[in-house]
């Protein structure tokens, strides 16, 4: 069974369009040229995590030469590019290496973060490090999400959100919100099941009878009484204004409404994703792509999904590996079939890979011999679309999957590509609540992506 979650109600909207209003200093933004990397046109990045860390050594990263109890009991499949196998559990993926490129060498930087609420900030905004002040639990320390760095540096004003993040919040981890640059840049965050009956997003909706023309009516009137009192609101009642207008705009607009009615694709389409909480995710997505939001983050597994310290190889063969070749198959298909593929960076990876030898313990407290362990040290992502070129198998890992022996990317990294495909500007600087500035982001660009000669 996936795992199920709510739907989306009025409630939840209200709460993501509508907001609460909250003090938080201003923060004031600056630029300083793009030292780390070339700057790309603004694109649209779909990033799929993977909670947990998916096992690298049983899925893209095999090694059938190795012992046993490194290599396990999966067997490899031939994929379309000539001499690379995958497992034999994503027969889909493998019939589709030639639209997307594989990455077996990306890393975090320290064994001290091989726990999941450690991790996960760190691949969630593309930093290598913590920020000071920020703990294992969510907190207005901790370093800003991707979609809040890009509604920081270039906020909309057209209604639509600059990320939202489906179909569920990875609870309690830190890395899903503004974090020290406040809730006013805080991404959508849904608690949505589309294959719930009872989803509707009606809230995004005006009522029946309520036409657009009596909305703007009724806006205008707003805007005067607003006007009139500007010069005696608090910041947070300007704040609050700010999120009324934005409620405002989604209403008026009426874009984000359509992209929920998953009706409106073909049945086909529908059923080529799966008819699990996954595919829809995804689906919807690739929508929400479509309709104009910049930053997707699809969460495919609530906390500790994937994280298989018991029954690695039940878990991956019955319960991950399956919905996930499916749904992300069908992604790329159905991306690239509408031209979307060219105009989005497409991600799916976890926040670590797993350890190589079946049983390895490295000081977790979920030791079992059928499991694998948190492993920081090497594991594999998915990167296809916005000028990546396809086919790629890029870096080579050791004999038993444990180490890189080509260069590592790390957090930092993911994110500079992540950053310059948005269009921002790798030497923006942030500051916190105090005036601290800190750099958005110190890594590279994966030029490897982009350059075959390179990899």
């Amino acid at each position: 069974m996936l795992p199920r979650s709510l739907p989306l109600n009025r409630r939840d909207a209200l709460r993501l369009i509508g907001g609460a209003p909250a003090v938080w200093p201003a923060v004031e933004r600056v630029a300083s040229g793009t030292a780390n990397g070339s700057q790309r046109p603004p694109r649209s990045v779909l990033f799929v995590f993977l909670a947990g860390g998916p096992s690298h050594i049983d899925t893209f990263d095999m090694k059938p030469e190795a012992p046993a109890e490194i290599r396990g009991p999966f067997e490899s499949i031939a994929t379309q590019t000539p001499g690379y196998r995958i497992c034999e559990h994503l027969p889909l993926l493998a019939q589709r290496t030639g639209k997307y490129t594989v990455v077996r060498t990306l890393g975090l930087k320290s064994q001290a973060d091989a726990v999941h609420e450690l991790a996960t900030p760190l691949v969630l905004s593309g930093t290598d490090y913590r920020k000071p002040g920020a703990t294992t639990v969510w907190s207005r320390h901790d370093w800003p999400c991707y979609a809040a760095a890009l509604e920081f540096v270039r906020p909309r004003s057209d209604g639509l959100p600059s990320g939202i993040s489906l179909p569920y919040r990875i609870e309690p981890f830190p890395g899903q919100d503004a974090g020290f640059l406040g809730p006013l840049y805080d991404p959508w965050q849904l608690n949505v099941d589309l294959n719930n009956p009872r989803f509707d997003a009606q809230a995004m909706r005006l009522p029946d009878g309520f036409s657009r023309r009596r909305l703007q009516r009724r806006g205008a009137l707003l805007e005067m009484f607003r006007d009139q009192r500007n010069h005696i609101r608090t910041p947070g009642q300007r704040q609050f204004a700010k999120q009324q207008q934005r409620a405002y705009q989604v209403l008026s607009r009426g874009t984000l409404a359509e992209a929920f009615d998953l009706d409106r694709e073909p049945v086909a389409v529908r059923d080529s994703y799966g008819k699990h909480l996954w595919g829809q995710t995804l689906l919807l997505s690739r929508r929400l792509i479509q309709a104009g939001v910049p930053i997707v983050q699809a969460n495919l597994g609530h906390p500790y999904y994937w994280d298989t310290h018991k029954e690695n190889f039940k878990g991956h063969k019955e319960r991950l590996l399956p919905p996930f070749d499916r749904a992300f198959s069908a992604l790329l298909d159905d991306m690239e079939r509408s031209g979307l593929l060219e105009e989005t960076l497409v991600v799916a990876m976890g926040e670590f890979g797993r350890t190589p030898k079946i049983g390895g313990n490295v000081g977790t407290p979920m030791y079992s011999p059928t499991g694998r362990d948190h492993w920081v040290f090497c594991f594999s992502g998915l990167f296809a679309g916005a000028g990546v070129r396809p086919g790629q198998v890029i870096g080579r890992t050791d004999s038993t999957a444990s180490y890189p022996i080509t260069d590592t990317y790390f957090a930092s990294d993911v994110g500079a590509t992540i950053f310059s495909n948005l269009g921002i500007d790798l030497g923006s600087v942030v500051h916190d609540r105090l005036g601290r500035g800190y750099p958005l982001n110190e890594g590279q660009v994966m030029q490897t992506l982009y350059d075959a000669s390179r990899t």
